[in-house]
């Protein structure tokens, strides 16, 4: 037969448990006001940490106004050398690639049956002079005869007529002589310009002809040299208005990459309309390229100097900040808080901003360590920059 706990036994287990649960709730709840008063605690700390900035002080200064723009070198002289002459190339006096004055000879055709040709010419113009000579004393002893009336008028007309025409022949055989002249001149073929000399394409013993295609070879300036590039019609008022200021604005050209500088030089002049294609102009800009860092038809990044503003305030272009509702800077005010000011900014370069309003010289802005500020956030300067980078 089975027998009963007791009752007593019972009430202890109940008794034992519910001290475990009320034991439990009292150190969740301590856990709660624990966390609660400690991080409080923890937050009004945060709320009063001021954060590490850096700054810089607004200062005025002077901007350059810089169109970048693209642009190829092109050189202000470059002759295909061709033959005037029909004839074997008999000398070659350059070498490729090799710097050349003008006037310097580069070949030489086969100028022998040119000088034969010259010697006929000249053969005949001496022979025709005599004649003429003979003709013009034979004409003035006719006329003397006819005043006489030793011959008659007929005869002393066709002694005129006689001299007319050895006189006309005469200019006849002068011009072949000259154009005889010409064409040995034309055998020895002198370089047009200063530059320098291409790749040759025919060499010594080759015939070449006065409508041959391809020439014999290039010759190309390379001092002075130019950049031509373009210019959007937007910008040409303000360049022209600048051109008419002074005679002529500074250009730079860079690398095709724009991080290298090339050469400086000048620009004078633009081209006379708009490409109506592109809204473009063209303008020339000319580099004296003594050392010829400049090559024909290489790529450039042109920097136009169009003018200079002075005495405008600037910061650095990292501290002008956009928003919903325009620029503005983080301003550090005398109490070391900051406040959000909205202003209107200007010209623009890749180190500094104009600011047009909104900001007054020797005003604190923030340049780094923007994340979280807000309206009133207390900071720190860890940095100190004088003033914007010229």
């Amino acid at each position: 037969m089975n027998k009963q706990p007791p009752a007593s036994s019972k009430k202890r287990k109940k008794w034992v448990i519910g001290s475990i649960f009320a034991l439990l709730l009292l150190l969740i709840g301590w856990q709660l006001i624990i966390h609660a008063h400690f991080g409080t605690k923890k937050n009004a700390h945060s709320k009063n940490q001021a954060q590490a900035v850096a700054v810089t002080t607004a200062q005025k200064g002077h901007m350059p106004v810089i169109l970048q723009l693209l642009g190829t070198v092109v050189p202000v002289a470059n002759v295909t050398i061709t033959p005037r002459v029909n004839g074997h190339i008999l000398k070659v006096y350059y070498q490729e690639g090799q710097h050349v004055h003008a006037g310097d000879e580069l070949e030489l055709i086969d100028p022998r049956p040119y000088e034969a040709t010259l010697a006929q010419y000249e053969g005949t113009l001496a022979a025709d002079r005599a004649q003429l000579a003979r003709a013009r004393i034979d004409n003035a002893r006719y006329q003397r005869l006819i005043k006489q009336n030793s011959t008659s008028a007929m005869t002393a007309k066709d002694q005129e007529f006689t001299v007319k025409q050895l006189e006309g022949q005469v200019k006849f055989d002068e011009a072949n002589v000259r154009n005889a002249k010409l064409n040995v001149n034309y055998c020895h073929i002198l370089a047009p310009v200063d530059g320098r000399v291409g790749i040759r394409a025919l060499d010594v013993g080759n015939y070449v002809t006065t409508g041959q295609s391809g020439g014999l070879t290039t010759l190309t300036q390379m001092q002075p040299i130019s950049v031509i590039f373009t210019l959007p019609q937007n910008d040409l008022p303000e360049v022209q208005k600048q051109l008419s200021k002074q005679q002529f604005l500074k250009l730079e050209a860079w690398n095709s990459d724009n991080t290298q500088k090339l050469a400086e030089g000048t620009v004078k002049a633009l081209d006379s309309q708009i490409d109506t294609a592109t809204g473009t102009v063209r303008l020339r800009g000319i580099f004296a390229n003594e050392d010829e860092r400049l090559f024909p038809n290489e790529f450039v990044n042109a920097h136009l100097l169009v003018k200079t503003l002075n005495d405008v305030l600037l910061v650095p272009g990292g501290a002008v900040q956009t928003g919903p509702d325009g620029s503005f800077l983080y301003v550090i005010k005398d109490d070391m808080t900051v406040e959000i000011r909205a202003i209107k900014t200007g010209q623009s370069d890749d180190n500094n901003t104009v600011i047009l309003s909104g900001l007054k010289p020797g005003e604190k802005v923030v340049t780094d360590g923007i994340n979280h500020l807000k309206e009133g956030s207390k900071v720190f300067i860890t940095s100190s920059e004088g003033r914007p980078s010229p």
